[in-house]
């Protein structure tokens, strides 16, 4: 049998497991999961003849060696900056890899060996990133293909609560990790280029600078735009394109709400808070306010952030709790961002039967022909319940599936890779259809950033 090796049984892994798994006895397969968690590894192995679920340890360099050793392929599900060692070792034991991290650039730095080595390490194949390169890559090359030359790629994605599942003010709940929301946006300024002009947004602008977006029978969004998108001039080879924006998708709304815990200062990862283990969450939304000898916290905040008490911002600060004694914080030496991780958990972790859902839009810009044309692709996709989300599909599906394409020789590009080859995109996006994760394409008349010409043209 082929030994597939899952290192990490987290969340996005679900579905995963459950795709090969199911394919395992027609494929010849044997799934070893790996976590440091035995209970989660054996609870997602759920006691399937082909799976084993073992105790593993990454930083027990003998285990994890010994088990990369006996794999014929290896997948890591874990934390972004875990992946290097497991790489190094599947170089070293000439084992191909796949991941649905970005690629860091110690990552980048194994490249030479891997190709030396007859290795593929493959990365950025889950949902952002992953089903974003490939289905980008399609409509981008079919444009091109056709001899059209593209002047404007927008893209956004999104991890939300799914509408019969939206219980709170916010409209969102945790689909995936939540300390990710929460740092969301940190790490330097929001680049990207509109119409040949590169615009710049700094973190603490960042949330009240968003894009408005339609989704047919799901209303509008709103997007707020990601670290860097001008390095995707490379990825998509778009050198010379006038207009490069991608983002992040939320209901309308939250980025304002969300705006005042990062003026707040609530979400800063890089100081601890002082007895953070006993202070109260009313404590703590104090401690971000300035001294009165007689005004209470939550006048404080208001008089702080310009809130209304009939303002609609209020009902979501006091839907979180935050102003309540008697909850205590109870996680030690914890810094800010933490803290804001463990109040929005008891508000935003989704119930067992909730669903989530996965929205992403592309915006396609070009010219053919002399004319200005526009292709708008859409994909909603709805999770089942708290385990079988959206995200852990979107994510895992296409990990399992390229995963499946390696073992069977039909993805042999060796090195450091992303899914942005044809071989590698056509298969995976055709049989992700299957799943339901599917977009729908549209041709727009072309405005740019001039809504005003379509309402002239069309008068």
């Amino acid at each position: 049998m082929r030994n597939i090796l899952i290192i990490g049984a987290g969340r996005s892994s679900s579905s995963l497991i459950q795709y090969l798994l199911n394919k395992s006895d027609k494929e010849n397969l044997k799934i070893t999961i790996g976590d440091l968690s035995l209970a989660l590894a054996e609870k997602k192995a759920n006691n399937h003849h082909n799976a084993k679920a073992i105790f593993l340890d990454i930083q027990n360099i003998t285990q994890r060696q010994t088990e990369i050793h006996n794999a014929d392929i290896v997948i890591s599900m874990l934390p972004a900056h875990l992946h290097i060692e497991v790489a190094r070792d599947c170089v070293a034991f000439k084992k191909n890899m796949v991941t649905a991290s970005y690629i860091s650039d110690e990552m980048k730095s194994l490249d030479a060996l891997a190709k030396a080595n007859n290795v593929i390490l493959l990365n950025e194949i889950g949902l952002d990133p992953g089903i974003d390169h490939m289905s980008a890559m399609k409509i981008i090359n079919e444009i091109k293909d056709k001899g059209g030359k593209m002047i404007l790629f927008e893209s956004f994605c999104g991890g939300l609560v799914a509408p019969e599942s939206d219980t709170n003010l916010w409209n969102y709940k945790f689909t995936w990790a939540p300390r990710n929301v929460v740092l969301s946006g940190q790490g330097g300024v929001a680049k990207f280029i509109q119409e040949g002009t590169y615009k710049y947004i700094p973190y603490q602008k960042l949330f009240r600078r968003t894009e408005f977006l339609e989704v047919e029978d799901y209303g509008k969004f709103e997007g707020y735009a990601n670290r860097d998108s001008l390095k995707y001039r490379d990825i998509y080879n778009l050198h010379d394109i006038e207009t490069l924006y991608r983002g992040t998708i939320r209901r309308v709304g939250f980025s304002k709400a969300w705006n005042m815990f990062v003026q707040l200062g609530m979400t800063d990862d890089t100081y601890i808070i002082d007895n953070s283990e006993t202070i109260s969450y009313r404590e703590f939304t104090n401690l971000f306010l300035p001294y009165h000898p007689t005004d209470s916290v939550e006048i404080k905040l208001r008089l702080y952030l310009g809130i209304d008490q009939d303002d609609n911002m209020w009902y979501k600060l006091l839907e979180l709790d935050l102003f309540n004694p008697n909850k205590i914080v109870g996680l030690k030496n914890a810094t800010p961002a933490q803290i804001l991780e463990k109040i929005l958990s008891d508000s935003w972790t989704l119930e067992p039967n909730d669903k989530d859902m996965v929205v992403m839009y592309h915006k396609f810009g070009y010219v053919l022909n002399g004319q200005k044309k526009e292709i708008d692709s859409k994909m909603v996709c709805i999770g089942d319940d708290q385990t079988y989300t959206a995200m852990a599909k979107t994510v895992g599906l296409p990990v399992a599936m390229a995963t499946l394409q390696i073992l069977n020789g039909n993805i042999n590009i060796k090195g450091v890779q992303l899914p942005i080859h044809k071989k590698i995109y056509i298969p995976i996006l055709q049989e992700l259809a299957t799943y339901g994760v599917t977009f729908k394409d549209k041709e727009m008349p072309y405005v740019g950033y001039n809504p005003d010409k379509l309402i002239s043209e069309i008068s």
